[in-house]
């Protein structure tokens, strides 16, 4: 067990990571406090750790020339995040308000949140990062439903769950920090027979060959291992995990990324977004997937 310190002054005893590469990953995103999630999440309040989909309202954006453009621009982006968000939630299928939720790698909260506001149910998440879990469960505190929405910190691959407590289950661009069989032996653990998991992930294509130098930089910049879509196919196969549903959002996630990187709070990373997107060596998935 370790102790970390929280903004509040108290400090918490959270599990020892199991293994190095995992205590190197929570103090990543410890101490990430990138704007293009904060601003991003200061539009409405719903703080994200993903990317976006859909066509860009230009109408909304309105003239680049005048000062509240780059307002707009963020507001944009924040709105395309959200709507990838729900495209994720209304995979899930029927889930009613007794019914549990769990949000694997669930960030700052912001799809926790999304999902209660949509079932009414009970939302789980988990986080390896003390900081994410401590923001995520006083956001939920704020808009008073703490007591439906709550985010742990452990490792998504050892959960405190019982077997067959979720109805439902994701990760939304977390899967990449985690090795695959052992992710859907517990998603498979956790949820009911009959019970949804979906997934919304980036992962490098098989016809490509091998992955790109694109996807070699984006393995770098987040700390993180890119999956093959076939790897993630046969782990599900593997676990009794059956998809129903696939979908390539890549051609709907390129007008995200190409006015991100018009935009103030660019990283560094969107050129090897956009172009391995566009040469095909990196696609964005979702994958839905029946507990059998």
């Amino acid at each position: 067990m370790t102790s970390t310190q929280l903004s509040n002054g108290t400090s918490v005893y959270i599990p020892a990571p199991a293994s190095p590469y995992q205590g190197d990953i929570a103090r990543y995103w410890d101490g990430e406090a990138r704007p293009v999630n904060l601003r991003l999440g200061d539009v409405d309040g719903l703080y994200h750790h993903h990317y976006g989909v859909g066509d860009i309202d230009h109408a909304a954006l309105g003239d680049p020339g005048d000062s509240g453009y780059e307002k707009r621009l963020i507001a944009e982006l924040h709105r395309l995040e959200s709507a990838q968000a729900e495209v994720l939630l209304g995979q899930l299928g029927s889930i009613g308000r007794d019914d549990t939720l769990m949000d694997a790698g669930c960030g700052r909260g912001g799809s926790m949140v999304m999902a209660h506001q949509r079932f009414g149910c009970t939302v789980e998440g988990v986080t390896l990062s003390a900081k994410q879990a401590e923001f995520a469960n006083r956001r939920a505190q704020e808009l008073g439903i703490d007591d439906h929405v709550r985010a742990r910190v452990c490792n998504m691959l050892d959960t405190p769950f019982e077997t067959g407590q979720a109805a439902g289950s994701w990760n939304n661009e977390s899967s990449m920090y985690v090795d695959l069989d052992d992710l859907f032996a517990e998603h498979s653990r956790v949820l009911k027979v009959g019970g949804r998991y979906v997934t919304i992930t980036g992962c490098w294509n098989p016809r490509y060959g091998q992955p790109s130098k694109w996807v070699s930089q984006i393995n770098a910049h987040f700390e993180c291992n890119i999956h093959s879509r076939r790897e993630y196919l046969k782990a599900m196969a593997d676990h009794r995990l059956v998809p129903q549903t696939i979908i390539d959002l890549t051609p709907e996630t390129l007008p995200y990324w190409e006015l991100r990187a018009t935009s103030s709070l660019v990283t560094g990373i969107e050129e090897a977004f956009i172009n391995s997107y566009k040469d095909g060596s990196f696609q964005y998935l979702l994958i839905a997937a029946d507990r059998v």
